[in-house]
């Protein structure tokens, strides 16, 4: 009876201590849904077609769902996001077997430059280049695979972006 008492001491104990770490709520101290924030049009400076669109629409979404902060169309917001994409790099992980040098699967790429400006005063919350990732398995078109995996490769970037604006003390 002495070793099971000690036993659930120490356990409840370090059950205790796991959970000292975890905030309920936004991790940066901000109430939910106290600021707005206005996600402007991502520029794209890489030869791959739609990738900015694909982004843009992704990072709003992601705001949405996380809810710290809401997100807002028709109005100026109290936080401007804005952001260019810089670079799109394709990496062959798999290859075929008959040819050596023809890749099978691909790990997609993309950089954006991000900068967050507070409204009101202009000053720079944040900037930063982000990178979002995605595999995609060619098959017979290279082009159609890519075009499929721009929303999965947005959804990664805004799921970065998200996460530090919203992990972030400002």
């Amino acid at each position: 009876m002495r070793v099971s008492t000690t036993f659930l001491a120490c356990l409840m104990a370090l059950l205790w201590t796991g959970c000292a770490g975890y905030h309920l709520g936004a991790v940066n101290g901000a109430a939910a849904g106290a600021k707005t924030v206005e996600v402007l049009p991502f520029n794209n400076l890489t030869l791959q077609p739609r990738l900015g669109d694909a982004v843009t629409q992704a990072l709003r979404e992601r705001l949405l769902v996380d809810g710290t902060y809401r997100v807002v169309t028709g109005e100026p917001g109290d936080v401007v996001i804005s952001g260019v994409i810089r670079s799109y790099d394709r990496e062959g992980l798999g290859y075929l077997n008959q040819d050596a040098a023809t890749p099978q699967n691909l790990r997609v790429g993309i950089t954006a430059h991000v900068v967050v400006r507070e409204r009101a005063s202009g000053k720079r919350l944040l900037e930063k280049d982000v990178t979002g990732h995605t595999l995609i398995s060619i098959g017979s078109d290279l082009a159609s695979a890519e075009r499929q995996a721009a929303p999965l490769l947005g959804a990664d970037l805004a799921s970065n972006i998200t996460a530090l604006l919203t992990e972030g003390s400002w």
